[in-house]
């Protein structure tokens, strides 16, 4: 399948984005979800750096470009309904721009909201105070 029949077969919605789910390839732990566009997913497929589409920069967003927290690509996945991503990366360092391993780092239990993954790098670190 070439890159322009793998593009084709995404539907991308109204605004030409599609959510794309990040999970560690070899733990299966989920990292983030982002956005990704026609050409995020491009340039992803053509170096093997995920590339997302920031929609409150408007504009591709190679992550990692400020915090050095990169993805590299190990396989891309398209879901039934041709609608969302899923991306098998190998994260390197935290995923999170709160400095978490993970995104996904609050917890609903018992009807209360439950923090139940710390800080593992501080934001400042990662970005510049």
């Amino acid at each position: 399948m070439s890159e322009q029949d793998i593009l084709a077969a995404i539907h991308f919605d109204a605004v030409g984005l599609a959510p794309a789910i990040a999970q560690q390839h070899d733990t299966g732990e989920v990292l983030m979800l982002a956005w990704m566009n026609r050409d995020a997913v491009a340039e992803t497929l053509a170096t093997g750096r995920v590339c997302y589409f920031s929609r409150s920069r408007n504009r591709l967003w190679r992550k990692g470009e400020q915090s050095g927290q990169v993805q590299q690509l190990k396989e891309l996945r398209i879901d039934c309904d041709q609608d969302c991503l899923l991306l098998q990366v190998d994260q390197k360092g935290v995923a999170c721009h709160t400095g978490r391993r993970n995104c996904f780092f609050t917890a609903i239990r018992d009807g209360k909201a439950e923090t139940i993954a710390e800080v593992l790098v501080e934001p400042d670190k990662l970005y510049g105070a």
